[in-house]
């Protein structure tokens, strides 16, 4: 390899050299011939004027393109191009080539990267100034009411205070999850993993909205029974989240008498997935891809009236992932959705 580069190298020098070479040498006997002249001492001649030949081209050569490459060098340093400063300057075109044009590529990468940061960054200040903005103006506008004389009701002061906490309520819910969603990507939010039933753990959320589900007629059932603990190693109150989120999310956008259906198994020798099951609405194919970003909202009217913060399927990704673990989707609409996600058993 290196061979091979001192030849592509050199190439230039070597033929400059020997066409010099030959051309002198023929113009040097042709004069000695004119004047009858020519001896076999000629022969010495091509012998020094190669390499004096070669040595001087290649110089000049080498700093002719070395000032001009070097330039090129200090212009992209200019622009941090970190890969190249920290090669030596080559004079080789194909190799300088060859590394402007990865330069290139990189510095594309990184803007369309950037771009496409923007574009989110935008839309997350977007989406927080709306959501925050909807509570905020229906507690201003419960307080003005009682400020300008419903006070003096005791029906509207009951009724507008009791609207208002709830308008503080769901500024609380939001602030509280964009802040555990900050240190889980962060990784200030450490993890306290332990030994756990995951059985047991389903069957307490299930008892925690088992109200919730009524309301809709929505029953809350175990694909089989479960006689024997599965024994889990993770974060007990996180996934204890984890199962809250999409569970309520399932009585959500669940249809009237439906089922929400949890389904453990084994899937490798040390790995479980549990699934969450509904019969509901179902999500459509295009909007998958973007349903763990925050604030992003299938249904973009009727999901406020549930209330909730917009965070709960992002914060299940991030503490999934925390965990190591994935999350996996399939849903089809119309027909219902299966949310699961994998925990490492006890050994």
């Amino acid at each position: 390899m290196q061979s091979k580069n001192l030849k592509k190298s050199y190439k230039f020098a070597l033929r400059t050299a020997l066409y010099v070479t030959l051309f002198t040498t023929v113009l040097v006997s042709a004069f000695l011939h004119f004047y009858h002249a020519i001896n076999w001492h000629l022969v010495f001649y091509p012998l020094l004027c190669f390499p004096l030949c070669f040595f001087i081209i290649q110089y000049r050569v080498e700093r002719f393109i070395y000032k001009r490459v070097k330039k090129i060098y200090d212009d992209l340093t200019l622009l941090e191009s970190t890969s190249l400063r920290q090669q030596p300057i080559t004079t080789d075109m194909g190799t300088l080539t060859k590394e402007i044009d990865k330069y290139a590529k990189n510095k594309k990468f990184e803007i369309e990267t950037l771009k496409i940061r923007e574009e989110y960054r935008k839309e997350f200040i977007g989406n927080v100034s709306h959501e925050l903005k909807t509570p905020l103006f229906t507690v201003q506008s419960y307080l003005l009411t009682l400020l300008d004389g419903g006070i003096e009701d005791e029906k509207i002061r009951k009724k507008y205070l009791t609207r208002a906490s709830k308008g503080v309520e769901r500024l609380t819910y939001i602030i509280k999850d964009l802040d555990m969603i900050t240190k889980l990507e962060v990784g200030d939010l450490s993890l306290e993993k332990e030994n756990f039933d995951i059985v047991k753990l389903v069957q307490s959320v299930f008892d925690l909205f088992e109200m919730k589900a009524a309301k809709k007629n929505i029953t809350l059932i175990f694909d089989i029974d479960y006689p024997k603990p599965i024994m889990v190693y993770a974060d007990k109150e996180r996934i204890q989240q984890v199962l809250t989120n999409l569970i309520v999310n399932s009585i959500k956008y669940g249809r009237e008498k439906g089922t929400t259906e949890v389904s453990i198994e084994n899937l490798i020798k040390n790995k479980a997935i549990i699934r969450v099951t509904d019969n509901g609405e179902g999500i459509a194919k295009a909007n998958l891809q973007r349903l763990f970003e925050r604030f992003y909202r299938v249904d973009k009217s009727g999901s406020r009236k549930e209330g909730g913060s917009g965070l709960g399927l992002s914060i299940v990704k991030h503490i999934i992932e925390a965990h190591e673990e994935k999350i996996y989707i399939e849903s089809q609409l119309g027909v219902g959705s299966e949310f699961s996600f994998t925990l490492e058993k006890s050994k």
